[in-house]
């Protein structure tokens, strides 16, 4: 579904490594946890103790691969298509490895992750599939692929895309597609998952004391958060 129908901003909009390679400064001061990281406490599986190994696609800053390090995951390799956010991931020391490429065609072996995680990465890819082929690719018989999303309903009654301040002070978006739930569930049978949990994220009272100019989107699903398995 094109974006263009639903943008209420009308901002210059740049491709996502432009956009992420400027915005990395200020990207984690933008993103809040209540975003995704929140999400991912509620889901009941997997178990995050008992992975071993992880693939965090879309990496970025590694906030998601300290979360997972965190929570006694002991290995975790990331991938991200861009350059300033793996220097940030670097530092940050949370991944064993970590590579510049796109989460739809990472690289990384076939069959070697009891989890695949990927957040806040969907709304920037035109076509859900290779992603969701890309992550059935990484993991093993039985593995979890967790994947946290902008809610398709937020970006379509907000009209706002997914967006930074440039260091001149002008309001950019980065290239952003709304992807629906049956979207997700048909790239995700597709691929040869099965859909095991599926949690949204409305806008409340903790929302608000964060983003109190959002008291419109009051009880609007914000995001979602899906967990898959691999048969």
């Amino acid at each position: 579904m094109d974006f263009e129908t639903f943008d209420a901003r009308g901002y210059r909009t740049v491709d996502v490594r432009t956009g992420y390679g400027e915005w990395v400064a200020h990207y984690e001061s933008t993103v809040e946890d209540v975003m995704d990281l929140a999400l991912l406490e509620r889901l009941a599986e997997p178990s995050w103790p008992q992975v071993r190994r992880a693939a965090d696609l879309g990496c970025g800053t590694g906030r998601t691969g300290q979360w997972l390090r965190d929570r006694g995951v002991q290995h975790v390799d990331g991938v991200d298509v861009t350059p300033e956010m793996l220097d940030l991931a670097r530092r940050r020391g949370a991944h064993e490895r970590l590579v510049e490429a796109d989460a739809s065609a990472t690289g990384l072996p076939g069959e070697s992750y009891d989890l695949v995680i990927c957040s806040l990465i969907d709304e920037h890819l035109p076509d859900l599939r290779p992603l969701y082929a890309e992550a059935h690719r990484l993991a093993t018989p039985g593995a979890a692929f967790v994947l946290v999303t902008y809610h398709p309903h937020f970006i379509m009654t907000s009209g706002m895309p997914t967006h930074y301040t440039n260091a001149e002070g002008e309001p950019v978006a980065i290239a952003t597609h709304v992807h629906l739930i049956s979207d997700h569930v048909a790239a995700g049978v597709g691929a040869g998952w099965r859909l095991a949990e599926l949690h949204e994220n409305v806008i409340d009272d903790d929302w608000l004391k964060i983003k109190p100019k959002w008291t419109r989107f009051r009880n609007h699903p914000f995001s979602a958060a899906y967990t898959w398995r691999k048969n």
